[in-house]
């Protein structure tokens, strides 16, 4: 079965073209992305290139800096599923001129779109909204001669309606499940989520001088030893005391 070279989709427009071979997808790395995308079938790839010559002549890939014309390098890489290519044209051993930015994620090839055709993008989605907005309005206008012109927003043709309506979600791929784990794996590698430890909670030394053991034995003890030293107490009547009288005298008994 023959690999797939050809552009998946065939337009005028570059921005609406993409181009994968799948014999090579599996065995893409940093080394040998820039091979991958000067394969002459990719539609991206410039033949006149001096990348071109250097493969040709089996020359050093180093001495790209003191040749003049288009080239192309490497210029970032997010293993395994992201490369970005620049496309440029070079003056001098120190001088370059960035013409195009190509990304190939998952084998596929794309080219980035400049900033003028962003923004004709950006200018015609918003138009196209405005439109659709009228067209449902005009829907909902009514217009009686008595009356003048009135809503209609109970209509099922209405905006009410029509935002109502259920969205239905597209199930993800497998492939896309996979490389989003992947890739949430190593930033969790990277940056490591803090752990979190338990509060340390202070032990209540008991003090010594304060504290007691048995409480309920002590207390008792001071109450009986108060009672004892009540009882053991004098009590001496006191010499002003109107209550207290002296014992009668004795007589002596005459014979």
């Amino acid at each position: 079965m023959m690999p797939s070279r050809v552009p998946c989709v065939s337009t005028e427009n570059p921005l609406g073209l993409s181009w994968h071979d799948s014999s090579l997808v599996p065995m893409l790395n940093a080394t040998n992305v820039l091979d991958y995308f000067c394969e002459r079938s990719n539609p991206f790839y410039d033949r006149t290139c001096n990348n071109e010559i250097i493969k040709m002549q089996r020359s050093n890939p180093e001495q790209l800096n003191n040749m003049t014309g288009i080239e192309y390098f490497l210029l970032h890489a997010q293993e395994p599923i992201l490369y970005v290519i620049r496309k440029q044209a070079r003056q001098s051993p120190t001088q370059a001129h960035p013409l195009t930015d190509y990304y190939v994620v998952a084998g596929t090839v794309y080219q980035a779109p400049d900033l003028v055709s962003v923004i004709n993008s950006r200018l015609l989605t918003s138009v196209f909204q405005l439109e659709s907005a009228f067209d449902d309005l005009f829907t909902m206008m009514r217009y009686q001669p008595s009356k003048g012109y009135s809503w209609d927003t109970k209509s099922p043709s209405s905006a009410a309606g029509i935002l109502k309506k259920e969205v239905k979600e597209e199930p993800s791929s497998n492939f896309q499940r996979q490389r989003v784990d992947m890739l949430l794996m190593e930033l969790t590698k990277r940056f490591p989520l803090p752990v979190m430890r338990p509060p340390v909670q202070e032990e209540n030394v008991p003090d010594p001088q304060t504290s007691r053991s048995d409480p309920q034995p002590v207390v008792a003890t001071e109450k009986m030893e108060e009672v004892v030293t009540i009882k053991e107490e004098k009590i001496e009547p006191s010499a002003t005391s109107p209550s207290m009288k002296p014992p009668p005298e004795k007589k002596a008994r005459l014979n």
